[in-house]
């Protein structure tokens, strides 16, 4: 299995580091060199038990008062200021296992382990949910991680049926994973942009089982993505709407943006993070390319914020205060550590996402301890024009957020 969190041009060894509980983390807002800011690992520590507790005493009391199950797997909190709770079937499901695995990783104690194992476990049978492309985030997020730290080989042919259910809905002709099967009446096969996340549990399955089926519709995938979701100046549509006799391009659309021309921006971020990791499994410079024009695009682009915590779509017109997104925050830091060790601009990204952990660990945008159920994050936005998860935690940019924390201390 690929170690996502090595840095490929160091041979040094990430997981003796790994062993060691409760070190500072360091970010800069300047050079890091230069004034390096602390964050205490502590902190984080006492939030996310704040949240596992919320969650398990919010399960209670649903059972005491209404005597039904419930969702068990936290995802935001609502305009009424309570936890949403989500059941496996949820895209975002996968979240808050991978949050577990990743303070087990980031502080070694035996409690986050058990954590995982439990609330990983609720997923199973999600390996047979071919009812949308997210079969990725939930599997990968929580067994794949599970997979990774622990070596645990009762997770492998889980993750390889997931594998099976996800190109279960690709489609030959048109060259990519159908993502929706909602909205019929709107479009006939819709493709989007987040569907490059979800790529990466194919690659995984074709090495691990020698089968190359997997990675062939992953890079087909990314390919027509390239082609068919992207502007010149590297930007990227949120939704294609292909014919699925033909593979010809009917038309395309925005479902979470400002507008079906503008960079909605957490979709900006899926494909900076989608082909810095087909890059990482395929060495193909094609993607190497994508991801360094995409990352120019976020890090130049006159509509980012001096702080780098980007609005939530890139063109909204700003007739009005605009809610932030720090979900795109967290997850464009993510990749752009990763990144920094494949190009030749490598310093200039690791200072960029830099910059942004530093923003999103300052009290504009962190959690104060003890509030929002133990959320790291706040000001995440989900769907505006829906007006869903507008300007509130999200599980995901919590995740996105810890795993930026781990592949930056895999640099330093």
């Amino acid at each position: 299995m690929i170690d996502q969190f090595a840095n490929p041009n160091r041979k040094t060894s990430f997981l003796a580091a790994l062993l060691v509980a409760h070190l500072l983390l360091f970010f800069s807002c300047t050079p890091p060199s230069e004034n390096l800011d602390k964050i205490d690992l502590d902190a984080i520590d006492e939030q996310v038990l704040v949240l596992v507790g919320s969650v398990q005493n919010i399960l209670f009391e649903r059972t005491l008062d209404t005597g039904t199950e419930s969702g068990s797997l936290p995802r935001s909190i609502d305009k009424e200021g309570g936890l949403v709770l989500v059941y496996p079937e949820d895209w975002t499901s996968g979240f808050y296992p991978g949050i577990l695995w990743y303070m087990y990783e980031l502080t070694g104690f035996d409690t986050w382990k058990e954590k995982a194992v439990e609330y990983t476990g609720l997923l199973e049978m999600q390996m047979y949910n071919a009812s949308n492309h997210d079969v990725g985030f939930r599997m990968y997020c929580s067994y794949g991680n599970g997979l990774r730290i622990t070596g645990d080989t009762t997770y492998i042919p889980i993750l390889i049926q997931s594998a099976k259910t996800l190109i279960s809905r690709y489609n030959e002709e048109v060259g990519c994973i159908r993502s929706w099967d909602f909205n019929r009446d709107v479009w006939q096969y819709p493709v989007i942009i987040d569907n490059m996340m979800n790529l990466e549990l194919l690659c995984w399955a074709s090495e691990q089982t020698g089968d190359p089926i997997y990675r062939e519709i992953a890079v087909r995938h990314a390919n027509t993505t390239l082609e068919n979701h992207y502007r010149p100046d590297f930007s990227s549509f949120h939704v294609v709407d292909y014919d699925p006799r033909t593979g010809e391009v009917v038309k395309k659309y925005t479902h979470q943006g400002f507008s079906p021309g503008s960079a909605w921006a957490r979709g900006q971020s899926w494909g900076l993070y989608g082909y810095t990791m087909m890059y990482r499994f395929t060495r193909d410079r094609r993607y190497l390319q994508q991801a360094e024009g995409i990352a120019q695009f976020l890090l130049y682009h006159t509509r980012l914020p001096k702080d780098r915590i980007p609005y939530w779509d890139y063109d909204t017109p700003r007739l009005r205060p605009e809610p932030r997104d720090a979900s795109a925050a967290a997850i464009m830091a993510s990749a752009l550590y990763e990144l920094s060790g494949y190009s030749m601009h490598g310093a200039d990204y690791e200072e960029k996402a830099d910059w942004i952990m530093e923003s999103l660990s300052s009290d504009a945008y962190r959690s104060p301890r003890g509030e929002n159920y133990g959320f790291l994050l706040d000001h995440s936005t989900g769907s505006l024009p829906a007006d869903s998860e507008v300007d509130v935690p999200l599980i995901y940019a919590d995740y996105y957020y810890l795993e930026a924390l781990l592949r930056r201390r895999a640099l330093k």
